[in-house]
């Protein structure tokens, strides 16, 4: 069993810079996959970015690569997801997930956090 509670959302301009965490309970977390799913309104939620459970490999979707770092810090069952030079398209409620294995798509993640608004403006 994960708990997961994000925070570090909010309102920035657009060009600046947000870091989400992402706090979990739960001895699973160490060898969870973890991952960052943002969901726009009217829209379907969407991968953003993930991270095995060793850290060692990431995985961003094209629309923010270059600009998002996911990490994760195991001693301290927190996960990490660093924003810069964002853009208002990347306004969302950002959530954090946790699975056996890493994947791409919502359905195949057993655990989610409340999420997290992220709003960009222009």
């Amino acid at each position: 069993q994960v708990q997961l509670v994000e925070s570090g959302g909010g309102l920035v301009q657009a060009g600046g810079s947000l870091r989400l965490s992402c706090a979990a309970s739960g001895r699973a977390f160490s060898t969870a996959a973890m991952a960052w799913f943002r969901q726009a309104p009217g829209k379907e939620r969407e991968f953003a970015a993930a991270i095995s459970w060793t850290g060692g490999s990431t995985y961003y979707a094209g629309s923010v690569k270059g600009r998002f770092t996911i990490s994760r810090d195991n001693a301290r069952n927190t996960v990490y997801l660093q924003m810069n030079s964002l853009k208002p398209e990347d306004t969302a409620v950002y959530y954090c997930a946790a699975a056996t294995y890493t994947r791409f798509i919502p359905s195949e993640y057993d655990y989610w956090g409340q999420g997290t608004q992220v709003t960009v403006s222009s």
